[in-house]
């Protein structure tokens, strides 16, 4: 066999790896999915709500808190970001409306990122806990209470819900409904082993004095929530997901402004593997499993790219040589021969995966009955978005990968 022979089957056997640790996983713990602690304690919890700019969706998102069930909201501090629009008028309103729980707070100048927003409102929490959703973000009732049981363990640093999209009209957020599915799937199976590496914003519960003992988010990282749950786990603190405590969220409905998103995301996973980066084999699952899972990932997707790149090159130089010789021959462009169907190991290979890779998108997305009864009249999707999402949207991936490198490397970081 040659080289590329041997890179194949070296993708094909990291691939089903992966494939069928989700799939042990997930047949080993399949009556945990939908587990949900007993509330045997209500602890007091105030949220902050970072807001910039989100006059039409941030009415909303405080109703879905104020109303979503659970006794001991204390305060929820709704924390705006010196916007440019009527979003501080319309949050000092249902501060007037709910004055017992709504907090309108304002920073004292633009902070230029969630972080910075978070951790201003921070300060005037007092209660056991303090939790966190975004301003286009709403919890569905009932979600807090789900999430409040895990806190009887002294060691629990931060418990986050499943992140669903709320907005499915379109091409693209029927392609991130899938997507976020997948991921809340993963994260649920991630939480058997204890690597659970991000806890994303739109809603997630920290103990208070663990979240001020590590210093609160960074400011300086683009994807303050990962930062904060590698934080939490160096200082060996627990991390876990309630798969039914649900909030719907605002996905992206341009290309651009989802190309932007994901290069944020890339560019704060690259920050993070530098801050953190002598933990790398640390006895923890930060340095031992998380960490290194991230370099794999990194370095199967830019070499895939590449292998993709250079076979495609050659692809083209040689047709582009068949072509002279042709033509300076006055032969025959194309040969009978050519469209010639010999199937090799690795096209067996190639359809053996990819009908895996089917069964695991499936799998998540099918799992939870109660997530299906909630879909709110959407669809599932077809065989189309499917197959959309699996061969063209997952390929974007590594494209996003490479330019987030370079930008990180050229330090062209916008939030």
């Amino acid at each position: 066999m040659d080289f590329i022979t041997y890179v194949y089957l070296g993708y094909t056997f990291i691939s089903l790896y992966f494939l069928f640790l989700f799939i042990l996983l997930y047949l080993q713990g399949k009556k945990e999915m939908l587990f949900t602690p007993l509330l045997t304690k209500k602890y007091s919890i105030s949220f902050v709500v970072p807001c910039y700019n989100e006059e039409s969706s941030i009415g909303k998102t405080i109703e879905n808190l104020v109303n979503n069930g659970y006794s001991n909201l204390k305060k929820i501090i709704v924390v705006d970001d010196c916007s440019t629009d009527n979003s501080y008028n319309l949050i000092k309103e249902y501060q007037k409306k709910y004055p017992r729980l709504v907090q309108a707070v304002q920073t004292p100048k633009n902070t230029g990122n969630a972080a910075g927003a978070k951790n201003y409102g921070a300060q005037f929490v007092k209660t056991e806990l303090i939790a966190f959703t975004d301003a286009d973000s709403f919890p569905e009732k009932g979600s807090i209470e789900k999430m409040i049981g895990y806190f009887d363990d002294s060691e629990m640093g931060v418990v986050v819900g499943s992140i669903l999209v709320q907005n499915r009209g379109n091409f693209l957020t029927k392609l991130q409904y899938i997507e976020y599915i997948i991921i809340k799937f993963s994260r649920k199976l991630m939480e058997f082993i204890d690597v659970i590496f991000v806890t994303p914003g739109p809603l997630v519960i920290y103990r208070k004095k663990i979240f001020d003992k590590i210093g609160g988010f960074d400011d300086k990282n683009m994807t303050e929530d990962l930062e904060i749950t590698w934080n939490i786990i160096s200082h060996g603190y627990k991390v876990k997901m309630n798969a039914p405590a649900r909030v719907y969220t605002i996905a992206p409905e341009k290309w651009k402004e989802w190309f932007n998103q994901r290069i944020r995301w890339n560019v704060g996973g690259y920050q993070a593997m530098i801050k953190y980066r002598k933990r790398y084999f640390d006895s923890g699952m930060l340095g031992f499993f998380i960490m290194p899972m991230f370099l794999l990932y990194w370095f199967i997707s830019l070499f895939g790219l590449a292998l993709v790149g250079y076979r495609l090159l050659t692809w083209a130089i040689s047709k582009y040589l068949s072509f002279s010789y042709s033509a300076q021959g006055n032969v025959a462009l194309i040969a009978l021969n050519e469209f010639s169907f010999n199937p090799d190991i690795l096209f067996f290979f190639g359809i053996f995966l990819f009908g895996f890779s089917i069964v695991f998108t499936l799998l998540g997305y099918f799992d939870h009955k109660e997530e299906r009864k909630n879909r709110k009249g959407f669809k599932k999707p077809g065989f189309f978005i499917m197959s959309v999402y699996m061969i063209v949207y997952l390929a974007l991936y590594p494209v996003i990968m490479v330019i987030s490198m370079y930008r990180f490397f050229r330090k062209k970081m916008v939030w």
